[in-house]
């Protein structure tokens, strides 16, 4: 038995399972794609969209009863359109139409970066009561070429039949302002019909560019 090959043997346990020192990088140096990636703790890469002045970015496939809860994290999303708000809405038929009602929450902290202004408050005005609207998850981004916005949906048991389909945000903003945004958004799909399909779009112009992953926890 080689080397190599007694190295292998000895990374591979009775039951055939490979153990973490087995996999490095030069294990793994010639793979270009893998289709579904595990992030560690249950968390499985599903698929991303990038943004190229995209009048929005769907997800229309892989919401399904596969997963109790979903995970979209969006990365340095910029507005072509200076102070739009960053939204989404979902749907529960395959995308067809993107109304689902909602009642929501919305509170955010901001600091601008002269010092001026350091402020938590609730957003009555930006919240949603019994609304098909799309619901903001940043407000105001920024369309400099250094302000962006990032963060997370949580979606969970979207596949349920009997209950309303609860989520949660948190993200980071720059303003227009050059205020940093810390923003918090809650609510429930008040449906009981299966959430299949999630959009995300700026309330006014195009994401000019920014990339959205959506992963399934187990």
């Amino acid at each position: 038995m080689g080397i190599i090959t007694r190295s292998a043997a000895n990374n591979i346990t009775t039951g055939g399972v490979i153990l973490p020192a087995g996999i490095n990088d030069a294990s793994v140096a010639s793979v270009t794609e893998l289709a579904q990636v595990s992030a560690g703790d249950g968390i499985t890469l599903i698929s991303s969209q990038t943004a190229s002045a995209s009048s929005s970015l769907s997800f229309t496939t892989g919401i399904d009863s596969t997963y109790r809860t979903y995970l979209f994290k969006f990365i340095n999303i910029h507005p072509a359109t200076d102070s739009a708000n960053f939204t989404f809405n979902m749907s529960t038929d395959g995308g067809s139409n993107y109304n689902t009602t909602k009642t929501t929450t919305f509170f955010n902290a901001y600091h601008s970066e002269n010092d001026a202004e350091a402020v938590l408050n609730y957003s009555a005005t930006e919240d949603l009561a019994q609304s098909t609207s799309y619901q903001k998850l940043v407000h105001f981004c920024g369309n400099d070429n250094d302000q962006n916005c990032a963060g997370n949906l949580y979606l969970f048991n979207p596949s349920s039949t009997t209950f309303v389909k609860h989520f949660i945000s948190t993200a980071s903003g720059t303003n227009d302002s050059d205020k940093a945004n810390n923003l918090f958004v809650a609510g429930y799909g008040n449906t009981t019909s299966a959430i299949n399909a999630i959009r995300f779009q700026m309330s006014s112009g195009n994401i000019d560019a920014g990339t959205i992953h959506m992963y399934g926890i187990a």
